[in-house]
């Protein structure tokens, strides 16, 4: 788009009647926002940083989770209630008049599955204020352009919808190859002049502009010592899926859609899920072709895929068969949001897609209820069996998909011997034989899996 048409096409909010006055509901303004959004694909707002108010910023803090941890200002919800009302006319104030300044993000690090940690950044409580205010407003900018295929961070949408997407694409499409891929610490190596200019393809809010700048400059406090971030934006800030979203949209999936399946003969789809993402095609050297294309692309918006997590396989209707003439054995598997997906056949021989727990989520999650379960041994059966089905249903309910039943209730036997373990160590005298434990499951039973979820159901 050039200059003269892009002028054309910008579009102040308030000329769309946006109802700039106090009384109309916060929700009502990002809907139209949404609506203008959808409706117009070369539409840029102009003005909209005005809505980073009072009554945006009291919405904000009434969503925010009084449990959250405080970043180095060491303020939490409850305190920062106290005297909300001139606590929030101050905030207002510092943005409006363009002296809010973010204080730098506390780092602290979680560990992963497979050993190593995650850096998670916790923002301080104005700060996270601010930052769900510029998410909200995103959000209603972008939501309406961003693909199908995308997942991650996005209202109504679950890691399940994904699963299903790509279900519909293995077994109705012609897939016959995979590329499973995964990016090398997406976060930390988002880049902040490319996320600019993204966001101002549709905003060129000055003020919203100069707050994700000062955002994303915040620095980090990581065991006691300043550092500056020029690079990457914290996961576990509060804006930083919105942006991380958009920086997907527009360095792979508007790429793929406009650039890369226009010149491709064969089938060819995607889903992506934050920074996970599955490629389906039908014809090898095309899905060899967009894997070096796909390094290259990242390489100019300083992103690197995960070599070791990153492969391209055979897959799909006619993988079993092709293998098996060239003698190589069952087609490979591959892992996406905690399932490990294979090839397979219905009852009536079908090819069909099956999913089961992938192992490293099977033991990272065994490890983290027999962990729990051996702290918490000492309260009475009836307490431990019941706060144990509570979170045993959390599990079932993400892992209960279609055909995973085997490994789930392989979980379930596997958490029975821990709880039997652990409660025979509560004292010297050994307190269960196997006999008496099932005696006592009759009483305080341990919950079963089910199937919650019907991959065929969208």
């Amino acid at each position: 788009m050039n200059e003269n048409s892009l002028l054309r096409n910008t579009i102040s909010l308030r000329k769309h009647y946006l109802y700039p006055g106090t009384g109309i509901m916060m929700e009502t303004k990002l809907k139209r926002i949404s609506e203008i959004s959808q409706k117009n694909p070369k539409v840029v707002f102009t003005s909209i940083g005005h809505l980073i108010n009072k009554e945006m910023l009291e919405i904000c803090h009434k969503e925010m989770d009084k449990n959250k941890a405080a970043g180095i200002d060491g303020v939490r919800k409850g305190m920062y209630e106290e005297n909300l009302d001139e606590n929030l006319e101050r905030l207002v104030k510092a943005v409006k008049n363009k002296s809010y300044k973010p204080q730098p993000v506390k780092r602290v690090h979680i560990p992963k599955d497979n050993g190593k940690t995650r850096p998670l950044g916790i923002a301080a409580y104005e700060d996270k204020l601010v930052q769900q205010a510029l998410k909200k407003i995103l959000e209603a900018v972008f939501e309406p352009r961003f693909g199908d295929c995308m997942y991650g961070f996005r209202p109504g949408r679950r890691c399940h919808d994904a699963l299903k997407r790509l279900n519909a694409i293995i077994e109705r499409g012609k897939t016959s190859y995979i590329l499973d891929a995964d990016i090398e610490g997406f976060f930390n190596h988002i880049d902040h002049e490319w996320i600019i200019k993204f966001v101002e393809v549709r905003v060129k809010d000055p003020n919203i502009i100069r707050l994700i700048k000062k955002l994303l400059k915040a620095g980090i406090i990581e065991d006691g010592k300043y550092k500056e971030t020029d690079e990457g934006t914290a996961q576990g800030s509060g804006c930083s899926p919105i942006l991380a979203n958009i920086y997907m949209h527009y360095v792979l999936v508007l790429w793929f859609y406009k650039m890369v399946k226009p010149q491709f003969k064969g089938f060819c789809e995607i889903v992506v899920y934050a920074d996970d993402f599955v490629c389906c095609f039908q014809y090898k050297k095309e899905a060899e072709q967009f894997y070096t294309m796909l390094k290259e692309r990242f390489g100019k918006f300083g992103l690197k895929l995960e070599e070791s997590k990153s492969r391209l396989i055979e897959f799909g209707r006619f993988a079993e068969a092709n293998r098996k003439i060239r003698g190589e054995g069952k087609p490979e598997t591959f892992d996406f949001l905690g399932f490990t997906h294979y090839c397979s056949k219905s009852r009536k021989g079908y090819f069909w897609v099956k999913r089961k727990t992938s192992k490293k989520k099977f033991r990272a999650k065994l490890k983290l209820f027999t962990e729990w379960v051996k702290e918490n041994r000492t309260l009475r059966k009836k307490d431990l069996i019941g706060k144990l089905n509570i979170k045993l249903l959390g599990y079932y309910r993400y892992y209960g998909i279609t055909d995973n039943f085997k490994a789930m209730d392989r979980f379930r036997r596997k958490i029975e011997r821990a709880v039997f373990v652990w409660l025979n160590r509560r004292s010297q005298k050994k307190s269960y034989t196997w006999k008496r434990f099932y005696d006592m499951l009759k009483y305080y039973p341990i919950m079963r899996p089910k199937i919650y979820v019907n991959i065929y159901e969208i």
